[in-house]
């Protein structure tokens, strides 16, 4: 019986290789696709019907199926606003997580991945902002804003989440495999028609070189590995272990992460999971411990509590243009009082 990660991972590749049998598909893709328009155009035509905030509200999100980086860029924006002097909350649905309740403030020293969805943990730990999560999206911002001083929410993804008003638009496309076939699901990998890009304020390709067409390059520039047991922490260029090792990713792009250590000299057998999978002890009963075990701080984070001491992940950073920064501020100035206009000094 496949798992579903083999499931997904070949209907992604379908969908990214263009494959001819999909066409099968397309008159379920058509009334996905009138759908999806139908849902915006309410949107546009009743904007008064959805929560708008008292304060500037940016979606970082997509019109594909498959990893395309948002949560690094969730993490660079959080980072860089705060940097400009912002206080800056941070909204999910929490996909996968089962709270006690409803909506739920993040506590990265109580909470775990079962409660919250790694995304919002992985988010809350690494930068010690506010971070509510609920399906709703209006409630988990009225939340927020009840419990927490912020300048800025940041929406991780919520982009097709029309309920919820916005300030800003951030759209993530993976610069490999960009649109795919360019077609509805479940024909393709479209949540919605690629015209949709045509109306978002930024956006951006992630693993792209530099800016071009309208786009701009966000680069995950790999930072240190992390010794899961010891914490001990390592440039990836100062390894002096083997470099034959076991690989997991349990994202939206696994291709991605055995790119990145294939770069960094490594030879990993990759070990490809479903995308916001969840761990135990036995989940990787049968991998090689002779060799180390590498995987994504994302997947990390939901292996603390039985990480052996031969398990590694590594972390990266955003690396943003200049003209990405200038762009961002032109848009979010005009929305921040004076006295909060700090973004717009020089570094």
């Amino acid at each position: 019986m496949k798992r579903p990660a083999d499931i997904q991972q070949r209907l992604l590749r379908a969908w990214y290789q263009q494959r001819s049998w999909l066409v099968l598909l397309r008159p379920l893709s058509a009334l996905y696709c009138r759908f999806a328009m139908r849902k915006r155009q309410r949107y546009l035509d009743a904007p008064s019907a959805s929560w708008q905030p008292p304060v500037p509200l940016i979606v970082v999100g997509n019109v594909t199926l498959g990893g395309t980086g948002k949560t690094p860029m969730v993490i660079w924006l959080v980072e860089h606003l705060r940097s400009r002097g912002l206080r800056v909350g941070v909204i999910s649905r929490g996909y996968g997580g089962k709270p006690p309740s409803l909506p739920w403030r993040v506590q990265p020293t109580r909470d775990t991945p079962e409660q919250t969805g790694d995304e919002p943990l992985l988010i809350a730990s690494r930068c010690q902002v506010p971070v509510v999560i609920d399906p709703d999206r209006p409630r988990a911002g009225r939340y927020l804003l009840e419990h927490a001083a912020v300048d800025v929410i940041i929406s991780d993804d919520g982009l097709q989440h029309y309920r919820m008003g916005r300030t800003l638009e951030l759209v993530m496309i993976d610069h490999a495999r960009g649109l795919g076939n360019g077609r509805c699901l479940p024909e393709g990998p479209l949540r919605e028609p690629a015209s949709r890009l045509d109306s978002v304020d930024l956006r951006i390709r992630t693993g792209a070189p530099a800016d071009e067409d309208g786009f701009y390059a966000l680069r995950l520039e790999p930072a240190e590995l992390v010794n899961m047991k010891t914490g001990e922490k390592v440039r990836p260029d100062a390894w002096r272990a083997p470099p034959r090792v076991q690989a997991v990713a349990g994202i939206g792009n696994p291709e991605r992460f055995c790119k990145t250590l294939e770069n960094l000299g490594f030879v990993p057998e990759i070990h490809a999971f479903a995308d916001h999978a969840q761990y135990n002890e036995n989940s990787f009963a049968a991998f090689d411990h002779g060799e180390p075990l590498l995987m994504t701080e994302k997947d990390a984070i939901k292996c603390a509590g039985f990480a052996r001491e031969n398990w590694w992940y590594l972390s990266v950073d955003a690396r943003m243009s200049e003209s990405f920064v200038e762009a961002l501020h032109a848009r979010l100035d005009r929305h921040l009082p004076p006295r909060q206009n700090p973004i717009s000094e020089p570094e």
